[in-house]
């Protein structure tokens, strides 16, 4: 956690202790309890929309490789279905 054990930890309760009061504190804590829940949801939300971007368009990606292939694959047909239609009409 940062690099602070728990000497420090206490060290730092003592001061906010000193500094804020025993009657504040209580409720600081629980707002800065608070701020952090929401600090996270929110960066899970952002992480969870960025990853379904993601996914989204490596779908798509997906879904226009395989419409190349097809184009590919009906060109080469033709070209086939051609190349048997001059050789029966050369025969």
């Amino acid at each position: 956690m940062f690099g602070i054990g728990m000497p420090e930890l206490i060290v730092i309760l003592v001061i906010a202790l000193i500094v804020i009061g025993p009657h504040k504190l209580p409720d600081l804590a629980r707002s800065l309890g608070k701020g952090l829940a929401e600090f996270r949801r929110a960066t899970d939300d952002f992480k969870r929309n960025v990853e379904e971007t993601a996914r989204e368009n490596e779908e798509k990606e997906h879904l226009a490789q395989q419409g190349t292939v097809k184009e590919q694959a009906g060109d080469a047909g033709k070209d086939v279905e051609e190349q048997k239609e001059k050789e029966k009409s050369t025969v």
